[in-house]
């Protein structure tokens, strides 16, 4: 076997791989002997098959086999001998490939770029931290009062109104057929909560405790049970007891009832809960600036082919009607663009893979890894957002390793990102709730703008 480096071009590498016709001659005879002592073929004893029947009945497959494991063998030696770190994929240009001729190959890839992550420890970023408002505790303790609200029965007779908890008793029917689930018996459900489906509730206003009524509906068109969406359906009915909620009182006897000591550990709960709640926002917020800080730290050559793939799911998102770039091969995703567009596309292309290069390389020097556990635990807050399709989405990821792949992405950022604020400089900022929310989601526009607004930084050179 002879590897030549025939060409460099920026990050590209390209090969000639030359396999002789008497080396590929003799694994294929390798093969055969291995073969011979199992060979099994009509007429034959099994082990005593001539090494040319063999060949006459195996030798386009044996050939074939022989090849692939040479060509994987030139490729492992061209790793390691010429030292390549491979950003992509390499690729073999097969130039000639006859039996009884020697073999010849191109074999191209691109290497990655050369550069000297920054240091983390003299990052500085700002962690926002929620500044909450008094009136907001009091208006959170005031919902928490209204849910653990107790109701009790109406006495005199009036018919039924909004915020009225209802006791009753439902059978469902869909074609006179009654379906799983749409039956009940001395459910409460208050009027206005929306837990039935739409029209359900505004239908028990105005009623009497008794009484017995229809009524008709359609399931919603998206409604999560498949088999009853879009269905016509009539529920019987009957309303046995009217119910109105009591007044709470908020003070320590209500707090005693949650388990909390008094009212005062009731509203610094609260409170901790608000700053809580906004603990992701607050976490992308740094995110964001940190990718920022990063995308400028660094200016540097990168892979053409980790462009270009890029290049092509930016234009997608900014023509999210147009056909993918695989669904239809005779048409790039940028066809129909004017060139100020395109330009725009290819720098975004190149900030989110020299950010990606970037985060990848501070993995690698710091052994961050996303575990089994990871990609599980990534799965199953994906199910999370199918409420009632759970065993659907995941069958999905059973059948489909590279769904599940495509998770582990996004887990191996979070965890760097993470590594990152462990190490950088952060500062804490009290803000508002406006504030924190302010400017929230980052657009292809916002990715361009911090993109064209950062300054020049010198090329890192390669070694």
């Amino acid at each position: 076997m002879e590897i030549k480096e025939i060409k460099t071009t920026g990050l590209k590498r390209e090969f000639e791989i030359t396999i002789t016709n008497k080396s590929i001659d003799q694994l294929v005879q390798n093969k055969i002997s291995e073969l011979a002592p199992k060979a099994n073929i009509p007429g034959f004893r099994t082990g005593k098959v001539p090494h040319n029947i063999i060949k006459m009945r195996f030798g386009k497959q044996i050939f074939g086999e022989v090849v692939n494991e040479s060509l994987n063998n030139a490729s492992k030696k061209i790793v390691d001998d010429f030292r390549i770190n491979a950003a992509t994929q390499p690729k073999m240009d097969i130039k000639s490939l006859d039996e009884g001729k020697d073999i010849k190959v191109n074999y191209s890839v691109e290497v990655m770029p050369d550069f000297k992550v920054p240091d983390l420890t003299k990052l500085k970023i700002t962690r926002p931290i929620v500044k909450v408002q008094e009136k907001q505790v009091e208006e959170s303790i005031e919902r928490i009062a209204k849910q653990n609200s107790k109701t009790q029965k109406v006495e005199k007779d009036r018919k039924t109104k909004l915020n009225d908890t209802v006791v009753i008793d439902f059978e469902g029917k869909i074609n006179n057929q009654v379906f799983e689930g749409g039956v009940a018996k001395g459910h409460h459900l208050k009027i206005g909560s929306n837990s039935f489906i739409p029209g359900f509730e505004d239908k028990l206003i105005g009623k009497n405790s008794g009484q017995n009524f229809d009524i008709d509906l359609n399931f919603p068109d998206d409604y999560q049970a498949k088999e009853l969406a879009g269905k016509k359906v009539v529920f019987n009915v009957t309303i046995n007891e009217i119910r109105e909620d009591i007044k709470t009182e908020i003070n320590d006897e209500f707090a005693k009832s949650l388990g909390l000591e008094n009212l005062e550990s009731l509203k610094k709960s609260v409170k901790e809960q608000i700053v809580n709640q906004h603990s992701i926002q607050t976490r992308s917020k740094m995110k964001r600036e940190i990718l920022d800080l990063l995308a400028d730290s660094l200016d540097f050559e990168l892979p053409n082919t980790l462009v270009e793939d890029e290049y092509q799911s930016v234009c997608l998102a900014m023509k999210p009607n147009q056909e993918t770039f695989n669904e239809k091969k005779d048409k790039a995703n940028d066809e129909g663009m004017s060139k100020a567009e395109k330009d725009d596309a290819l720098t975004i292309s190149k900030r989110r893979v020299r950010l990606g290069l970037i985060l990848a390389e501070i993995g690698r020097l710091n052994n961050i890894k996303v575990e089994e556990k990871d990609t599980q635990n990534a799965m199953m807050q994906e199910l999370q957002r199918y409420p009632g399709r759970e065993k659907e989405i995941l069958d999905y990821f059973k059948k489909n390793p590279d769904a599940q792949n495509q998770l582990s992405g996004p887990v191996f950022e979070d965890k760097i990102i993470d590594f990152i604020v462990e190490l950088a400089e952060v500062k804490e900022k009290f803000v508002n709730v406006d504030d924190l929310y302010k400017e929230d989601s980052i657009d292809i526009k916002d990715e361009l703008k911090k993109e064209k607004s950062k300054k020049p930084k010198p090329k890192v050179k390669k070694k």
